[in-house]
């Protein structure tokens, strides 16, 4: 241990990575390779059994868990995949992070920053999109740095509705709705639920760069249509309206799924800072959901009786 590295900062990384073929067995490798390059070595647990799992756990020397609950589509749920992590990390602080994330050295300094300053928190940031179709030489000196500067260059800065890691301590989320992992909503409700249960939620983009190699949707059913307004997707919606199911049909499912802007906190290289952006987001939602509000009003009078 150094004082670099503070007990606490110990981390169990999880995943489920899609098939390994063709460029998405490239990117995938890459980020796999990138996690296991972070200084100290992370704990990383790949869950899943779809092609080429398995190899790539026993050539990396990481822990792997085949069996994850599906849906009848066969597509894998967030909340077994959550729960078999929580149970089987070693560490208290963990991540889920997607399989396509390359993540650097500024990672593991930005968690350990935020493990001093909130017990109950949840990191999130946005990603840098970038074209790499090629497998990264990690063993080249000064990768990193390389990277780096090609990603600053000529990668672009992913919205905040795009949500690719989560670092939170293991007993923060209780089990989680059956939500389909990689379809819409999963992962915008997991910052509102951070804010239900009154943790900090703390935007690291401008200390963490998080690069995310460009893919298609060709592995999934349907494409990327099918994966932002399919039949999962609606199904995460519906899930999703916790404190009153009825807020689907009424229109106000927006309620439930936050963005990164939706942060409590920023990191900058200064500190941690308090921001406002959630309320002003809030409103934003409000009136941009016009025939939704008299459904508002009146759980609002309601719910003050």
């Amino acid at each position: 241990m150094t004082a670099n590295h503070p007990p606490g900062a110990s981390l169990t990384l999880f995943a489920l990575p899609k098939a390994f073929r063709g460029h998405i067995e490239t990117i995938q490798r890459n980020a796999i390779r990138s996690w296991t390059q972070l200084d100290p070595a992370p704990e990383i647990l790949l869950f899943g059994d779809d092609a080429g799992t398995t190899e790539i756990a026993e050539e990396f020397g990481l822990r792997h868990i085949p069996g994850i609950g599906r849906n009848e589509f066969g597509t894998p749920l967030v909340s077994d995949l959550f729960h078999q992590a929580q149970s089987a990390a070693t560490h208290e602080t963990l991540c889920y992070v997607n399989s396509d994330i390359i993540l650097l050295a500024d990672f593991l300094p930005a968690v350990e920053r935020i493990l001093r300053f909130r017990e109950r928190f949840l990191m999130v940031g946005r990603r840098l999109d970038l074209d790499l179709a090629e497998p990264l030489t990690f063993d080249a000196r000064g990768w990193e740095v390389s990277l780096r500067r090609r990603a600053v260059a000529q990668g672009k800065m992913n919205i905040a509705r795009s949500i690719d890691y989560f670092v939170f301590p293991r007993k923060l989320y209780p089990p989680l709705p059956e939500m389909a992992l990689g379809r819409f909503w999963w992962d915008n409700w997991l910052i509102w639920k951070a804010h239900n249960l009154g943790a900090a939620v703390v935007d690291a983009t401008e200390v963490v760069l998080a690069v995310h190699q460009n893919h298609g949707y060709a592995h999934y059913a349907g494409g990327r249509d099918a994966m932002l307004e399919g039949e999962e997707a609606r199904r995460n919606c519906r899930l999703g309206c916790e404190t009153d199911p009825a807020d689907f049909d009424n229109g106000l499912y927006w309620r439930y799924f936050y963005t990164i802007d939706d942060a409590s906190h920023v990191l900058t290289r200064e500190g941690i800072k308090p921001t406002r952006r959630h309320t002003w987001k809030m409103v934003k939602r409000t009136l941009g959901n016009p025939r939704s509000l008299p459904r508002l009003v009146r759980q609002t009078l309601v719910g003050s009786r």
